[in-house]
């Protein structure tokens, strides 16, 4: 049987390298369950920031009906079947496109509560792993800068990206189907971007470098990324497992810039 050690070993092949980013995530789950430290570290900026969007996603499944009806007045003259048809799509679509935002935002302002904690995760990851080659000395107040930046740029493309997708769920057949599948990859990927942020600065490198080094290698960042994004959309898995998809990220991080991943002798 496959272990997570065994899935995120080097593989060719984009099914391969997707189950090696998964790998990394289940890894990353692996050294944050054996380390009650990092739990505590990373559990806490995850609770208060869980609190709001959970409110906030609770408060959208109270007045999504509402919602619905009031995005299809057209629908206000068919008949009771096809009108309820359509506002149970639109409540779907609206739905999904929420819990993209949710995920990606909750993400992101988790990161910024909480960056000298994951930080810290972060670098006790690379220094089981042999440390971080040509680290660079970021002060606490430019990294919140840069995590507070990135994160905007990103939220801001989970929108762009969201929209697009909440107009294609009302096709029948493949807004049911296909658009989840394509949002789950879309809110992954935006997560695997967002989520290696700490491990590239600590190199000196920006968003551009994260993007072009993750893009390198592409179906295992999205593995890794699709692998937290339905995770996170489980109740409290958001909150829970914050610390090992942190952990997990910085595992990425070795992995797509060539750096050992595997502890030594």
């Amino acid at each position: 049987m496959s272990t997570p050690r065994d899935l995120a070993a080097p593989v060719t092949g984009a099914a391969g390298r997707f189950l090696a980013g998964v790998g990394l995530f289940l890894r990353g789950l692996g050294l944050y369950v054996r380390s009650p430290g990092l739990m505590l570290l990373g559990v806490v900026p995850a609770l208060i920031s869980g609190a709001l969007f959970v409110t906030a996603f609770a408060t959208l499944v109270y007045f999504v009906d509402d919602l619905a009806a009031l995005l299809t007045p057209f629908a206000d003259g068919w008949s009771a079947t096809w009108r309820s048809l359509v506002r149970v799509v639109a409540g779907l679509a609206l739905l999904g496109l929420g819990g993209l935002l949710a995920v990606v935002a909750f993400t992101a302002v988790t990161l910024v509560i909480g960056d000298p904690f994951y930080e810290k995760i972060s670098e006790r990851v690379e220094e089981r792993y042999g440390g971080t080659p040509n680290a660079v000395d970021v002060p606490l107040w430019a990294s919140l800068r840069r995590s507070a930046a990135d994160s905007v740029r990103l939220v801001g493309l989970s929108v762009l990206f969201g929209v697009p997708l909440f107009a294609a769920g009302f096709i029948p057949v493949v807004g049911q189907t296909v658009v989840p599948v394509l949002g789950a990859a879309v809110g992954g990927w935006l997560l695997a971007v967002e989520l290696t942020g700490a491990p590239f600065s600590r190199r000196g490198k920006r968003l551009p470098d994260r993007r072009a080094a993750l893009r390198a290698d592409r179906p295992t960042a999205l593995g890794f990324g699709t692998a937290v994004f339905v995770c996170f959309l489980i109740p409290l898995g958001a909150v829970l497992l914050m610390p090992a998809a942190v952990a997990g990220a910085t595992l990425l991080t070795r992995r797509v810039l060539g750096q050992p991943t595997e502890a030594g002798p």
